[in-house]
């Protein structure tokens, strides 16, 4: 019988990677600090909102690390309201299996895939943002066993609509212990997502890159409303008052910790059209300044944005900053609008 699955090269296991590519011991000290003051906003000590800002994946180091360095300068401006964490998203989720699947994969979109160069090409576009800009950023886990290769870098983790729902993604989850959000499932069940939360929340014994592992449960596991598709694949959003009312009543009687909310301003919650994301910020900021209930568990945005409007397709020709996955909103409209949330907090 023909084995239809080819086993390439043994790749470097996390600890052994981190050993070659190591963070200075400077940063290691500064990020204790920096996860303090996020994990102040999700249990309540800190009135800061976070905002988890930036491109839809990473395709380019240095686009990325560009647009990092113009977060950085602004985040001196506004540090007394916002806690901005770039988003470095490496690995992109694909709906059919198709198209740029991240750096991970494709260290440069225009060539072939090659995951050990895109092991080391993770761990240093995380490294570099962190010792050229000084904030500490977030990735999605789309593969739970790849976390530990950049798991002493990361300040926040993102689990993904198409990822809640899996048994593998809630036990890692539970053994992180930085904030990990749980995005509602693209159908919308809210119950998925809470299901979710409380399974990170809780201590599980498990099987994890070969291992038998004990986790203790992490309490900042929360919940991202990013908008759902309906069953004529439809985008509707769930980020209006009554949605967010909704799930803090359907939160309060889960009786978990450190009830928390982040809003996904993009994805079906915007049906793609990035330019509505600073409408849909400033009206989350408005239901949070009518009701007190909503003010006490929202805990800032997710935003998708890069250094030019819109995205494109992978060529030769590419822009340079432009998106070449969703839409994404361009820096001279970010650059506004973090100031805009600053000013309606």
């Amino acid at each position: 019988m023909q084995n239809n699955l080819e086993f390439i090269r043994k790749l470097p296991i996390p600890m052994d990677l981190k050993e070659q590519y190591p963070l200075k011991t400077e940063y290691k000290e500064k990020k204790k600090i920096r996860d303090t003051e996020i994990a102040d906003v999700f249990t309540g000590r800190s009135d800061k909102l976070v905002l988890i800002i930036g491109p839809c994946s990473a395709d380019r180091e240095d686009a990325v690390l560009d647009y990092t360095l113009r977060l950085a300068k602004i985040q001196e401006k506004v540090a007394d309201k916002l806690i901005i964490i770039p988003r470095i998203y490496t690995n992109k989720p694909r709906t059919t299996g198709d198209g740029y699947k991240g750096m991970l994969h494709q260290p440069a979109p225009n060539r072939a895939e090659d995951m050990l160069e895109g092991i080391i090409a993770i761990r240093r576009l995380h490294t570099r943002a962190i010792e050229e800009t000084g904030l500490f950023c977030a990735d999605e886990m789309l593969y739970p066993e790849n976390y530990r290769y950049l798991s002493d870098l990361l300040s926040y983790v993102a689990v993904g609509a198409r990822s809640v729902e899996n048994q593998q993604h809630r036990l890692v989850a539970s053994g992180i212990d930085i904030p990990v959000g749980m995005k509602n499932p693209t159908g919308g069940d809210i119950s998925i997502m809470l299901n979710s939360i409380t399974a990170a929340q809780h201590s599980h014994t498990f099987l994890y890159r070969g291992w038998e592992c004990v986790s203790k449960g992490n309490p900042l596991a929360h919940a991202i409303l990013r908008g759902y598709v309906d069953k004529h694949g439809k985008s509707l959003p769930n980020y209006h008052f009554e949605d967010l009312i909704s799930l803090y009543e359907d939160y309060e009687t889960r009786n978990l910790q450190n009830m928390a909310l982040i809003v996904d301003a993009n994805h079906a919650n915007s049906g793609k059209k990035y330019e509505e994301q600073p409408r849909i910020c400033k009206e989350v900021l408005h239901a949070c300044r009518h009701s007190d209930k909503v003010r006490s568990y929202f805990k800032g945005f997710m935003i998708e944005s890069y250094i030019e409007d819109g995205c494109q397709k992978i060529g030769a020709d590419s822009v340079y900053g432009k998106s070449i996955t969703d839409p994404c909103l361009g820096w001279v409209k970010t650059e506004r609008l973090i100031y805009d949330i600053a000013e309606l907090i």
